[in-house]
């Protein structure tokens, strides 16, 4: 091969690798970029089938954002969920982080079978257990409160939460904790000064992740919550902006998108955190 064809190959190879870049970036950038234009579309910009989707026909308007925030209870809505998020972040984090630990350290068949049943409680359906817990927050007294769903939501991201802490786990070495037990250090002051900090990336995984099923939670959010002050922004938007055959789609929109981006920003803060290697140098 001469240098002429090993330069244009290079060369198409390098334009094909930024043409695959942007087709993805498009692809994933797009839904937010629909959520955006629909936010600040007015209604006729919206219904008019001869108007090109992608651009503004007509001037932007924010009469969308006015109707989300002042004709329902969106501001509290995302107050609600924070509250629970926080409280089902740190049930989790207490649970998952013990359990996948011991998981990942507990070795032999027992081992294996125990997080393959704890992985398969996640996969239950919630359309089964909403029964169940009815009965349970029944007895508990928590009937259309936002404790009802800090107690409900841990059963689904503790299981998988735990599934997940247990690979980042088994990615750190036991030399490591060997050699803080050498310097002095019970197995749990290895465990939390030594072994937490390495596994910094899963748990902000965990915390993402949680958050993320938090806020897209329905059936739990509809079954035990009543009143319109105690919901969550995934059963108030849709109750109040969906009135039968109407929908507000300037102001969906406009929901969905306050809710998404901050989650979006925070994943992509930490991402060269989640796909490096998690103890890179840890040895040395």
């Amino acid at each position: 091969m001469n240098a002429a064809a090993f330069v244009w190959k290079r060369r198409a190879a390098g334009v094909g690798h930024v043409v695959l870049v942007a087709a993805f970036v498009i692809f994933t950038a797009f839904p937010f970029y629909w959520m955006f234009i629909t936010t600040f579309k007015t209604t006729l910009d919206l219904v008019d089938t001869h108007n090109n989707p992608f651009l503004f026909n007509r001037p932007p308007t924010l009469e969308n954002l006015r109707v989300l925030f002042f004709d329902t209870q969106y501001g509290l809505w995302l107050w609600n969920t924070l509250q629970v998020g926080i409280v089902v972040v740190i049930i989790t984090l207490l649970l998952a982080v013990p359990a996948g630990y011991s998981l990942a350290r507990l070795s032999g068949r027992w081992g294996r079978q125990l997080a393959i049943a704890i992985f398969l409680t996640y996969l239950i359906p919630p359309t089964i257990l909403f029964i169940p817990f009815s009965r349970i927050v029944g007895e508990l007294g928590l009937q259309d409160s936002l404790w009802s769903l800090a107690l409900v939501y841990p059963s689904f991201t503790v299981p998988f939460c735990t599934w997940l802490m247990m690979g980042f786990f088994k990615a750190i070495p036991h030399d490591i904790e060997e050699a803080a037990m050498m310097d002095g250090l019970s197995r749990f002051g290895a465990f939390v000064k030594v072994v937490v900090p390495l596994s910094s990336a899963g748990i902000m995984t965990v915390v993402i992740f949680t958050l993320t099923l938090v806020m897209q939670e329905f059936i739990y959010g509809l079954t035990f919550i009543t009143s319109s002050s105690q919901y969550t922004v995934s059963v108030g938007v849709p109750t109040f902006l969906v009135r039968g055959d109407v929908y507000f789609w300037g102001s969906l929109m406009g929901a969905c998108l306050i809710v998404s981006v901050p989650i979006a920003i925070l994943y992509n803060f930490f991402l060269d955190r989640f796909v490096a290697g998690f103890t890179v140098g840890a040895i040395k």
